[in-house]
């Protein structure tokens, strides 16, 4: 099992193959979450992540290696940028790499949901006349 964890300034998506890659894997999925431009029908400027790190690192790498539990898995890749986003760019990437597709679909889906979900991370919201915490924040 190999687990790769971060907390970035910047997501780079060009090494997630190679990263994913292993002579054990047929199937290999990933997920990138980006800044998209509106919300409820409103413009989106651009996004803020902050996240508690050493909590965040050490939460997804216990998702991680429940992953890896349920569906086998050879590689997990989870990171997550931090600081302001503009519009279109990467702010999330989960990925998993297994001997069969339907277990690394599978697991991408619970990697990205249960990151969303239990990771202390959070997002602010920023609009033309408004900024909007979407997580509550501490």
């Amino acid at each position: 099992m190999d687990i790769n964890i971060k907390i970035v300034d910047q997501i780079d998506c060009t090494r997630v193959y190679e990263d994913l890659s292993h002579p054990g894997s047929g199937g290999v999925c990933v997920f990138i979450g980006s800044v998209r431009n509106t919300t409820a029908n409103e413009t989106v400027n651009e996004l803020f992540f902050e996240a508690y790190e050493a909590m965040a690192i050490s939460e997804m790498e216990v998702i991680a290696k429940e992953a890896t539990a349920q569906w086998g898995l050879n590689k997990v890749i989870m990171h997550h940028a931090i600081g302001t986003k503009k519009i279109e760019e990467p702010v999330v990437l989960v990925g998993a790499s297994s001997a069969h597709r339907t277990a690394c679909f599978e697991a991408c889906r619970f990697l990205i949901d249960t990151l969303k979900e239990r990771v202390p991370i959070w997002k602010k919201e920023f609009f033309d006349n408004k900024k909007v915490w979407v997580t509550p924040h501490p």
